[in-house]
């Protein structure tokens, strides 16, 4: 009987805890008060969130997105515009917190500067090399004066005749 009542009450336990959790699971927070021009408000989210990477999916900008990450980097970009912070501002926040990769045009600085310039200074080491080649290959050699043939003596001559006549 005992065992029967601890039984009951730890179902009924988990079922409360269980329930709870589903409840505060659907529960989301209100979203922070809207200011009076909320379309200039959605066009400055907009704008900003197009220029952010999604972390997740990593080829969708975080207004793309549908990932958890991305709608809560879109809320926190709302948040920061309400607070009245600039659009360079917001986009210095989340390099600070996920580096350079977050943002879909990275600054021209630093490492970058290679990535920015290093396909046109490969081109112009390639377009060198091609060059150099194709001189090469068509250029003419120089005219050489052969050098003056030695007159040839009688037991040579005599050797010639000989390899003729064997011929015939």
């Amino acid at each position: 009987m005992i065992k029967l009542l601890a039984l009951t009450v730890l179902f009924l336990l988990t079922f409360l805890l269980l329930f709870s959790q589903n409840l505060s699971a659907q529960t989301t927070p209100e979203p922070p008060p809207l200011s009076m021009n909320e379309d200039n408000l959605q066009t400055k989210t907009k704008e900003i969130s197009q220029t952010l990477r999604c972390a997740v999916c990593q080829s969708e900008s975080i207004w793309e997105s549908n990932a958890t990450l991305a709608i809560q980097m879109r809320d926190i970009i709302r948040e920061r515009l309400l607070a009245g912070e600039t659009g360079d501002e917001i986009r210095a926040y989340f390099v600070s917190r996920y580096g350079d990769y977050i943002v879909f045009k990275p600054r021209f600085r630093g490492i970058n500067m290679l990535l920015w310039g290093g396909p046109f200074i490969l081109l112009a080491i390639g377009m060198a090399v091609l060059l150099r080649k194709l001189k090469k290959w068509t250029a003419r050699p120089e005219k050489e004066k052969p050098e003056p043939l030695a007159p040839i003596d009688e037991t040579q001559r005599q050797r010639i005749e000989d390899e003729l006549s064997s011929l015939k």
